[in-house]
């Protein structure tokens, strides 16, 4: 799982996403932000949805509000991605669920920071 679409990537460095991305990339992932501005991070080109990325994602970790997680985990099956990661307190047992019923691996309530660190 070496490509990874970050939603709610931008290039604030006070956010946990930023952080997150550069341990990522740091690992050898490829990173891709997602976010409304479509900003370049850590070197890496953003783009505005899911669907505007031109490679195939192996995982979408996102980085977004529990009320909005849905959407981003539809739009991550949508576009084939093998996994979707919900980020610590990102919780949608629905959404995990269509996930899982779709064939992709999942994770709720996680770092992946943290969980390299393990």
């Amino acid at each position: 799982m070496k490509t990874w679409a970050i939603v709610g990537l931008g290039n604030n460095p006070e956010r946990a996403a930023f952080g997150v991305a550069k341990l990522l990339q740091d690992k050898g992932h490829q990173i891709i932000p997602v976010y409304p501005r479509a900003e370049e991070v850590h070197g890496e080109k953003g783009y505005k949805t899911l669907e505007e990325i031109p490679v195939s994602v192996d995982v979408v970790d996102c980085f977004v509000n529990s009320s909005l997680v849905g959407k981003v985990v539809d739009q991550a099956i949508t576009i084939g991605a093998k996994a979707v990661w919900l980020q610590l307190d990102v919780i949608d047992e629905d959404a995990i669920a269509r996930a899982e019923a779709a064939g992709l691996l999942t994770v709720m309530n996680r770092c992946p920071a943290i969980e390299y660190r393990r």
